[in-house]
């Protein structure tokens, strides 16, 4: 089989790396419109179970990733001037860029072919030029593949109320930290977690009231930045917070967050099948944590299915099939 995989995010690769170990003769391009290191946000989050996961499905990836971990086992809510913590829960942080560095590694080790800096809107010329069999289209929250079958996908697209932005600190919080700060204009919520030895991603979010009401719709980037640095101040100790702008999609914006879930995840009317994952399938909101853990873990799925039917072209309707049962 010819398999193409639209977004080099962690489930694009992933499944690309998962499936040429599994079928290498088979052919699997990646094509992701930004450069290798390109990405947005600071940190992601695994759970120790994700852990198991990945290390069952890809030892020498778990291994690679699992180096790079900082690991913690704690939740810490701080509001109106308690410390409240909990233990047991079991939680590890990896730099995104580091993540997708690895996965990357590991895809032109296993001869998956990767193509960077070139953006897929339409998949038809890619089954032509590359005599591909499927699609994946794991293109994003933003999934231009969604998009042009969205009657087949059926998203059902809800945009949160509150605003956030996504920035990073030099200072390490040993545990998962919820900080709740009130201000004349409304209550503002911190999602901190630390990712390496001593950067944490840290999340700032509050309503749309008081995002308007403090003037952040009319703030410069770095005005913003201050703004956030002055209210959480007493947590960061000295610390500053920072915006990721050297990456094409990470500047310190506030957007709203939007739920995805989708009714359908195959689309049969198209000259291949065309298989949603990741993000475009579905998001997880960022207070948990969990995004590219299930992008991860959808890959592994799918991945499965082509295991369990022996690669099996002729059962393919039947392993999508049980791919999305398994995931939606």
């Amino acid at each position: 089989m010819n398999i193409i995989c639209i977004g080099g995010g962690p489930a694009g690769l992933y499944f690309a790396l998962l499936m040429k170990k599994h079928f290498p003769q088979w052919e699997i391009t990646v094509f992701e419109r930004n450069r290798p290191d390109d990405t947005y946000g600071f940190g992601v989050v695994f759970s120790d179970q994700t852990l198991d996961n990945l290390a069952s499905a890809d030892y020498p990836t778990y291994e690679r990733i699992q180096k790079s971990f900082r690991h913690w086992d704690e939740i810490e809510v701080r509001f109106k001037g308690r410390v409240i913590r909990s233990g047991g829960h079991g939680f590890a942080g990896i730099s995104r860029v580091k993540l997708l560095g690895i996965l990357q590694s590991r895809c032109l080790e296993l001869g998956v072919n990767l193509v960077f800096g070139r953006e897929i809107e339409d998949e038809e010329p890619l089954i032509k030029q590359y005599k591909a069999d499927l699609i994946i289209a794991s293109d994003g929250i933003n999934s231009k593949i969604r998009k042009k079958y969205q009657e087949v996908f059926r998203p059902n697209i809800e945009v949160g109320k509150n605003r956030y932005v996504w920035l990073g600190t030099k200072k390490a919080f040993p545990a998962f930290t919820f900080i709740f700060e009130n201000t004349p204009w409304g209550w503002f919520q911190a999602h901190v977690y630390q990712f390496d030895q001593d950067t944490s991603t840290f999340i700032v979010e509050t309503t749309e009231e008081a995002w308007s009401e403090a003037g952040l719709d009319r703030m410069s980037q770095e005005m913003s930045i201050a703004f956030c640095q002055d209210l959480f101040a007493q947590h960061l100790g000295g610390a500053q917070l920072l915006s990721n702008t050297r990456h094409l999609r990470g500047s310190a914006i506030w957007i709203r967050f939007p739920r995805v879930l989708c009714e359908q995840w195959v689309n049969w009317n198209s000259p291949v099948p065309v298989v949603l994952m990741g993000d475009a399938a579905h998001t997880a909101h960022f207070s948990i944590g969990s995004g590219t853990k299930l992008a991860m873990e959808d890959a592994i799925a799918l991945t499965n299915a082509f295991v369990q039917a022996g690669g099996d072209a002729a059962r393919l309707e039947e392993l999508l099939e049980a791919y999305q049962q398994a995931r939606q």
